[in-house]
Formats: structure tokens, C-alpha cells, sequence
């Protein structure tokens, strides 16, 4: 499962709906919260967190929070 798809369980998200409400397929969104080597685009996070009443920037902090910058070693 992706963060994105822990974020949704989480809220306990109707996907259906996500999906019509986004205009995302079923498969699209079944995609983005299982398979990690999935890329999920802004604005597909932008109109998810819309869908369910998320704070976009909430919502990608979830599903990105965990990058980092490589240091510079110069």
C-alpha cells in the first residue's frame, strides 16, 4: 500500500466517490494507493485532497514527508 492509499483508509475514503468526484478512474486511484512505483501528479493530489475535504498541503506533506535533499558535500 502507498501513503497515499494509508492516508485514504486512514480517513476512511470512499474511493467510488473520490473517483467521481475527481474525474480519476476507479483503476487510476486503485493504482495510486497500491502500487508504490505508481507517481501520483499534483494536480491528481490537489483534486483528491479537494474530493475529501483534505488540506492539500496536509495531504502531500503525508505522501512526501519522507523525502529528503541529498547533502551537498562540497
Amino acid at each position: 500500500m502507498t501513503k497515499l492509499g494509508e492516508y485514504l483508509t486512514k480517513k476512511s475514503v470512499n474511493r467510488s466517490m473520490v473517483a467521481r468526484k475527481t474525474g480519476l478512474s476507479n483503476q487510476r486511484l486503485g493504482e495510486l494507493s497500491s502500487k508504490p512505483s505508481t507517481k501520483l501528479r499534483a494536480d491528481e493530489l490537489y483534486l483528491i485532497a479537494l474530493a475529501i475535504g483534505s488540506d492539500p498541503g496536509e495531504l502531500l506533506e503525508y505522501v512526501c514527508g519522507h523525502l529528503t535533499l541529498e547533502k551537498d558535500e562540497a
